[in-house]
């Protein structure tokens, strides 16, 4: 529990401290994404309301980020790193993703019992920013109730669902937001992410440059209340695909329409009174195949969709 004496060093809750430590150690993170970072953390309700245009202030606050987002602009890529050795601006989803992950994989991640530190993962999570997991204290988890879901007027339930995983983020997050959070254990995470998948929802391993450029939660979510997959529908890349695809046995499909029920994406279309997955829009979620009583529907990789986040898989090429 934190000491509450009035001192100056009491005044600044000490994940911030450490948030902010850990910020001003890493290259290239400057003191705009540490302000970012704070923003977003402290006030996630208002950040994630005012991006989904349903928060109250939403047009006082709007305008109050993109200040400040003026005044801290994001960095460009510099020669070497970036495509073809050119000078590339970060886009917003190139600072701000989710990685779509198979329940089994998803469960991998927050079941790691040791620290893990693998930067620069370019070919898994193919964006120019915030792509390392580098997991400290990785069975510290707390679940956050759901800002997306939060923002809505009728939210899915239940809507603490978000899990926020290893330091400084778990104590960052319980510190700033006790009455909206709780410490759960990894078997709990477990529990939780298999009731979501059981309700058709999806996981998602989220990054953040803010969030000192690196993997910081699973969000287990809805397109009827995320705003990563509406934005992602609407034209803005915020989601990599698992590195999976979907394909139907059409000997097998009876047309029930179950699995383009479930699919998040709109990634199932029923033709001539059979399930069709459109390659482009399928994510490699899996959860049609969960829903197929038929088990008319596979679930392949696909190199074309990129390498899936498999823990296991990834802490073996590390030898």
């Amino acid at each position: 529990m934190p000491d509450n004496k009035k001192n100056s060093n009491h005044f600044i809750c000490p994940s911030t401290r450490k948030f902010y430590q850990e910020s001003r150690a890493i290259k290239n993170h400057s003191l705009g994404d540490f302000v970012h970072g704070y923003i977003y953390g402290r006030w996630i309700y208002a950040y994630i309301g005012v991006a989904k245009g349903r928060h109250p202030l939403t047009k006082i606050l709007g305008p109050l980020f993109r200040f400040v987002t003026f005044l801290f602009p994001k960095p460009k890529v510099s020669a070497g790193t970036a495509p073809a050795g050119n000078k590339t601006k970060i886009t917003f989803a190139d600072g701000y993703h989710g990685k779509v992950m198979p329940l089994d994989k998803a469960s991998k991640l927050i079941t790691v019992n040791k620290p893990l530190n693998m930067p620069d993962l370019e070919q898994v999570i193919p964006y120019k920013r915030a792509r390392d997991i580098i997991l400290k204290n990785p069975d510290h988890i707390a679940v956050l109730k759901c800002p997306c879901r939060a923002a809505q007027e009728k939210p899915c339930q239940p809507e603490d669902v978000c899990l926020v995983v290893g330091e400084p983020f778990a104590s960052f997050i319980v510190e700033h937001h006790p009455d909206k959070t709780r410490w759960i254990s990894q078997q709990e995470a477990v529990a939780i992410m298999e009731a979501e998948e059981e309700r058709g929802h999806v996981h998602h391993a989220f990054f953040k440059d803010a969030m000192l450029d690196r993997f910081y939660a699973i969000c287990n979510c809805c397109s009827c209340c995320c705003g990563a997959i509406n934005s992602h529908r609407n034209g803005t890349p915020m989601l990599a695909s698992s590195g999976y695809v979907s394909e139907v046995d059409q000997d097998i499909c009876i047309g029930c329409g179950m699995c383009s029920g479930f699919c998040q994406f709109d990634a199932i279309d029923m033709i001539d009174g059979l399930a069709n997955v459109n390659f482009e829009k399928c994510m490699g979620c899996g959860i049609c195949a969960s829903k197929c009583e038929q088990e008319a529907i596979r679930f392949r990789l696909e190199p074309a969709k990129g390498l899936p986040l498999d823990i296991c898989a990834l802490q073996d090429q590390q030898g």
